[in-house]
């Protein structure tokens, strides 16, 4: 399976990672670790080192809560960072954003990937038929103030696969490469504990829109609450999740723990490709 990207593609035949790099103070597992620029360039050659194959850059928290960034704050915080990583890495970058400015600004600086965030409010991801950039459409409701108290739903799984595969035929119609495209079912985005763990169940009615399926669930709370552990300790329940994932078929892992997912990637897949007798 290869995934068009802008100027190149991704082969996703091994599960990818993508490296999580928030460049700003409040996200909800590591702001303001990698706020500074230097700091945040360095963090994201190491995540190269350790296997990602992509670095998913972002300069607006989406925590349950968080305030919203202006567009040109927003801009500051993420374009040095972006263009010193294209500068020095053929790594993939991908802009984690909710504004097509922002999402543009980061393609010319050398992103290749939008990380559409925006869910039920609309989408940005549109910019990626004049670019031709890849695109992540996400599953979300509402915004960060908003979302947790949006998270009714008949049937979570086969909601969220409605909406993904109904803003990716909208894509579709509008010029983008289905080969462009990549789904998020959106886990911890106005959903529950029990209904992230639901997705996870049924995570295979997602992967069979047949679009390359992206699992976001490091250190998000309802590992916490599984577990009843902070963040800095949800490594393992992350990684469990990652595995089972994995073998429903989902192929883009968003972490903030690279080496360690890598490995546990790799390892699952050599005992898939022993089981398939390869």
């Amino acid at each position: 399976m290869l995934l068009r990207i802008r100027d190149g593609q991704l082969s996703l035949e091994s599960a990818a990672v993508m490296g999580v790099l928030n460049v700003t103070p409040d996200s909800f597992s590591d702001g303001g670790l990698w706020y500074d620029e230097d700091t945040a360039v360095t963090h994201a050659l190491d995540m190269v080192e350790e296997g990602a194959q992509i670095i998913d850059v972002g300069g607006e928290s989406t925590r349950p809560n968080a305030d919203a960034v202006p567009e040109d704050e927003e801009l500051r915080r993420v374009l040095p960072v972006i263009k010193r990583i294209a500068a020095q890495t053929d790594v993939a970058i991908s802009i984690d954003t909710r504004k097509e400015s922002v999402a543009r600004a980061a393609l010319d600086a050398g992103a290749s990937i939008v990380n559409d965030t925006l869910g039920e409010e609309g989408s940005i991801a549109a910019v990626a038929v004049e670019t031709g950039a890849a695109v992540v459409l996400m599953h979300s409701r509402g915004t960060p103030k908003t979302m947790r108290s949006l998270n009714q739903y008949g049937d979570v799984v086969a909601d969220v696969s409605s909406f993904l595969s109904k803003r990716a035929d909208e894509l579709i119609a509008a010029g983008v490469p289905a080969d462009a495209i990549v789904v998020d079912p959106g886990f911890g985005f106005a959903k529950g504990p029990d209904q992230n763990l639901e997705l996870l169940d049924r995570l295979d009615e997602v992967v069979g829109l047949g679009y390359p399926t992206l699992v976001g669930t490091s250190r998000k709370s309802f590992i916490g609450a599984v577990l009843d552990l902070p963040e800095e300790e949800r490594l393992e329940g992350t990684l469990a999740t990652v595995v089972w994932a994995l073998a429903r078929g989902a192929k883009i892992f968003r972490v903030h723990d690279v080496r360690a997912t890598v490995r546990a990637i790799r390892m699952a897949e050599a005992i898939d490709r022993r089981s398939m007798g390869q």
